[in-house]
């Protein structure tokens, strides 16, 4: 038995190198961490994180440090999946969801992460093994970019090996969208992967609007055009736009991709790792995915998840995007020609630099 020892919380605010935007949660000047450190009673440790684009980090952080941990002291960290249960139960009533699911993720992730390293195996091979090379795409956070930056910004991301792009789309005029989708398919040329992400900003008739004006650039697809409260607006867009729907990082169960899948209202599920529940929710929402023949993609965490992806036979594209954690992160992901290559490390093979981290605790 693998008794859980002690679970270390640490709450930091990370500023990012420049000013990001998107549609809906406008200016981010910093993103917030949340880490959990779990410890067996032989010493071993995992850990897990998860974050958010600037406000709620203290609750997680309280759920971690004044709920989880009581909870699971002194339990074998080897039961992962009835830890998980009987945390969604134990904090069902006042959870079920926001907060409480961003701190079950990071406890969830560290416990995997321990597991693979008591096994001395990398955790994409615990998890299966499928293919340590998995296609990825850089995610632009880049709405508010005049034109020339922005594709000064995709020779950037083409000199660092990536041969697939997504950028933000949802500005006032739906012209201006049109024109810089345009000028970003001609730089990358015909057949190169390039998504588009709304961040939730239209209705569903805006979407479909959206949605056709695009459809003669060949995205790859269309992100989170609507709320993610409105799966019946998300089945229509995907039916009457002509573009594939890309949707997930702002859902936070299993049941609520089932139910998505359910409507027709995806074409690619995209869970993050950090806020569905862990890397127990994300392979169950890979392997529904894969029951009904539809591609995994994924958001945020890119150097966890790409574990996760290469244990996914059903992968489509990590999305790499490190906000600004890889000045703090020992090994930041290898990407060679449009591949992220999952380390060979055991576990996850991310290794923080807690002491640089301590100066930024919040």
């Amino acid at each position: 038995m693998a008794a859980i020892r002690t679970v270390v919380t640490g709450f930091y605010r990370i500023p990012l190198p420049v000013v990001l935007t998107d549609s809906t949660h406008g200016e981010m000047s910093a993103f917030e961490l949340v880490t959990a450190r779990v410890a067996d009673a032989e010493g071993h440790e995992g850990v897990g994180y998860t974050y958010t684009v600037g406000r709620n980090g203290g609750a997680v952080a309280d759920i971690l440090s004044r709920e989880i941990a009581p909870i699971v002291a002194g339990q074998d960290a080897d039961r992962i999946e009835h830890l998980w249960q009987h945390l969604w139960w134990a904090l069902h009533y006042g959870g079920r969801g926001g907060p409480t699911v961003l701190a079950i993720s990071a406890f969830d992730m560290a416990l995997w992460d321990l597991k693979a390293q008591r096994a001395g195996v990398p955790l994409w091979a615990l998890l299966g093994g499928f293919d340590p090379r998995v296609p990825c795409y850089a995610g632009g956070i880049d709405l508010d970019l005049p034109l020339d930056k922005l594709l000064e910004q995709t020779d950037g991301n083409l000199a660092k090996g990536f041969r697939a792009i997504k950028m933000k789309v949802g500005r006032a005029r739906l012209s201006e969208d049109v024109q810089r989708v345009a000028a970003m398919r001609e730089k990358l040329g015909d057949g190169f992967p390039l998504m588009v992400d709304a961040n939730m900003k239209w209705s569903a008739d805006q979407a479909i609007r959206a949605a056709r004006a695009f459809a003669p650039h060949d995205l790859t697809w269309l992100e989170e055009p609507c709320s993610p409260d409105d799966i019946a607006g998300h089945a229509r867009v995907l039916r009457e736009g002509g573009l594939p729907i890309a949707t997930g990082e702002n859902l936070r169960s299993l049941w609520e991709f089932r139910n998505y899948v359910a409507a027709d209202a995806v074409s690619y599920p995209e869970p993050d790792v950090t806020n569905c529940g862990g890397v127990t929710a994300f392979m169950k929402i890979a392997h529904l995915a894969e029951a009904f023949g539809l591609p995994v993609t994924s958001h945020g965490a890119h150097d966890v998840t790409v574990h996760l992806l290469a244990a996914c036979p059903n992968r489509s594209y990590l999305e790499a995007h490190g906000f600004g954690l890889e000045r703090y992160i020992a090994h930041p992901l290898r990407i060679e020609d449009g591949m992220a290559l999952a380390p060979d490390r055991p576990g996850h093979g991310v290794e923080f630099d807690w002491k640089g981290l301590d100066a930024l605790s919040a």
